[in-house]
């Protein structure tokens, strides 16, 4: 893969290193690679993790290297970890894009790796184990290359490079965790090899107990002083912008030098080594006067002197567009989005208009890129450390985005059932509508309360769209549904409540002679449940009674509005019991808005057979397992002896 393919392209703005600076770190990283083992007098340490703290400019740093070494032909590979950037943020693709590096960057190990491929056409799917795609179209090719003496030429340079930088940024922590105890052991094995792996990342305790390790060398980046080269970035920087800024010119014209070497000093001072910070706040000051900031960038000095390091200049930057419309789910968006999208894609997604999106991010420019056109480029943080601040409640108070706002997305989502697929959020939408569900019920901050979210998405949902109340009651129904495999539903009564209130979603939804309903009814789409869980709840005759009343008027409403559907006696009546007499009733991650109502039909069928075979009067609760193993949600009745206490089946 090209260098600007593989690097440049996917990296967020503004991470390239300034010209001139950073040079005595780059000249020690560059030092250690280029230590050849026969020449070394000490053993070589394969492994460089180079630490710092959010913004220090780690990533601008990795690129320099790469680019480098992708110069001298040495650069074997890199991989540039971003937080919800798709792939980026996850170990699917790592191993097979560094196989498709290397074999651009050493021809001579392509043909190990398509002989791995073809004798292993399964190699690249999911299945496989992260360590055993590196060691198969990695590390063995490599090392083929070499022992036939195929590369020997390139080795003249010195060893080879491959960079790996936001190591911290993969949310994948068991696949980070893999790669480096695999990559470690792999140098143990074979301690002459003419390679080099170039880490960065903040320091976070599932990388920082696998790297500090006498295999490895520790780089601090804080360690250095980066005083001379942000006073370097800063003066070039308003420099530029006084060549183009009219106003500026006028005021150096009339009071002399800005910003004065006072200021310069205190901005110095202010930013601690942070270029994130650097580059943030010269933004914030020079960005052009809107109609609801007027002021000016000697204005915005000061004001950028006493604010409170990144945080208070987020909060400073937000509040320039607080009061637009749609400003909350645009910025909510955007921070939780699993991968970028152009400014259609977003106005797509929350069903607004594109100048909406453009409105709100028009003043945000200091902290978030926005692409100069909307359909081409996409939106993106300027640095993760936005994306840190918005999701911590303590650091960003109001303007904080609550993990619950992954149900909101969820039900954006959902409307791509509805749409063709040309829109440009279409491909985002029905690949992520259950991620975002999934996140939702993984968050901490749901725990018990999962129920009390749907709710109050419910009360803020219904309000605002009316013309989408047929998909709204269909996502709900679906939600209500896919909430019965989440352990945390089921406690204080939620399995019975969850159950009524997806029946109850349902019959609203079919009684709305909507075409869109009998989309949700008969389109098969794919479904994530939660990991691994069984959990058991009491069926009760109130709870029959609700499900049975109301599965017979969404039968009714069902051959009312949508003839076209086959007609068939409800099983909920006990008239037809097909299946019913299986104790186990299995719901597919590929089904329909149907297979919920089957579901639901199989429950009271089965549940009466249950009662008649007991013959007990009141009828007493069943007991209803619900089985979750990621490919199917299984529902099963089991029966308990209340004489000797065991389960029958």
């Amino acid at each position: 893969m090209p260098l600007t393919l593989g690097i440049e392209s996917h990296l967020p703005p503004d991470s390239a290193c300034f010209p001139g600076t950073r040079k005595g770190v780059i000249q020690g990283i560059t030092s250690w690679v280029d230590t050849r083992i026969v020449l070394s007098k000490t053993p070589v340490v394969h492994v460089y993790w180079f630490h710092g703290f959010a913004g220090s400019g780690k990533s601008a740093i990795s690129l320099e290297i790469a680019k480098i070494y992708a110069g001298s032909g040495r650069l074997l590979a890199s991989y540039f970890f971003f937080r919800n950037a798709g792939d980026r943020s996850r170990m699917d693709r790592f191993a097979a894009t560094l196989a498709t590096q290397m074999a651009a960057a050493v021809p001579a190990t392509a043909s190990f790796i398509k002989a791995a491929l073809k004798a292993d056409p399964g190699l690249l799917t999911q299945g496989v184990s992260l360590t055993v795609q590196l060691e198969q179209l990695v590390y063995e090719p490599l090392l083929a290359a070499l022992k036939r003496g195929l590369i020997v030429k390139a080795l003249l340079k010195g060893p080879f490079l491959i960079v790996v930088d936001g190591l911290d940024e993969c949310e994948d922590r068991q696949g980070v965790v893999a790669f480096i105890d695999h990559m470690l052991d792999f140098f143990k094995k074979h301690p002459s090899i003419p390679l080099r792996f170039f880490i960065a990342s903040r320091v976070e305790e599932h990388i920082r107990a696998r790297l500090e390790n006498d295999g490895v060398l520790l780089g601090n980046l804080n360690s250095h002083s980066a005083n001379k080269d942000i006073e370097m970035l800063l003066q070039a920087s308003f420099q530029g912008a006084a060549n183009d800024d009219r106003v500026i010119q006028e005021y150096v014209r009339i009071h002399g030098e800005w910003p004065t070497k006072s200021q310069m000093n205190k901005l110095i001072w202010h930013v601690k080594g942070s270029f994130v910070l650097a580059s943030t706040i010269f933004k914030f000051i020079v960005q052009p006067a809107t109609e609801e900031d007027p002021s000016t960038p000697m204005d915005r000095l000061p004001l950028a002197l006493g604010m409170n390091g990144l945080d208070g200049l987020y909060a400073q930057t937000l509040a320039r567009s607080q009061h637009l419309p749609h400003f909350r789910n645009i910025i909510s968006t955007i921070a939780l989005l699993f991968e970028p999208l152009p400014i259609v894609g977003i106005a797509n997604l929350l069903g607004i208009e594109s100048f909406e999106v453009i409105h709100v991010l028009l003043n945000l420019q200091a902290i978030v890129h926005v692409p100069g056109t909307d359909e081409q480029g996409e939106v993106t943080l300027c640095h993760t450390s936005l994306r840190d601040f918005l999701t911590t409640q303590s650091r960003s108070g109001h303007f904080f985005v609550p993990p619950s706002f992954h149900l909101h997305l969820s039900y954006y989502c959902f409307g791509s059932i509805y749409e063709s697929s040309n829109r440009p959020a279409h491909r985002y939408r029905s690949w992520n509508v259950h991620s975002h569900w999934l996140r939702f019920t993984e968050a901490e901050a749901c725990g018990s309360d999962l129920i009390n979210e749907i709710q109050l998405f419910k009360a803020q949902a219904c309000q605002s769209l009316p013309a989408m109340k047929a998909p709204y009651y269909t996502f709900l129904c679906s939600l209500f549904f896919y909430s019965l495999s989440v352990p945390s539903s089921n406690i204080f009564g939620g399995f019975s409540h969850l159950l009524t209130e997806c029946v109850e979603q349902l019959v609203l939804a079919v009684e709305c002679p909507d075409q869109r309903v009998q989309l949700w009814l008969e389109t098969v789409f794919p479904i994530a449940f939660p990991s691994t869980t069984e959990t058991t709840s009491q069926f009760t005759e109130h709870t029959f009674g609700v499900l049975q009343h109301e599965l017979q008027r969404a039968t009714n409403a069902i051959h009312a509005n949508f003839p076209e559907i086959p007609r068939r006696r409800p099983r909920s009546a006990g008239t037809e019991l097909e299946d019913a007499d299986t104790h186990e009733y299995q719901y597919s991650r590929f089904s329909s808005g149907r297979n919920i109502f089957d579901a639901l039909e199989w429950m009271v069928a089965r549940a009466q057979i249950e009662w008649e075979e007991l013959k007990e009067t009141p009828r007493p609760p069943l007991k209803l397992s619900i089985i979750n193993d990621y490919r199917v949600l299984k529902f099963r009745f089991d029966r308990q002896d209340t004489r000797e206490g065991q389960q029958q089946y």
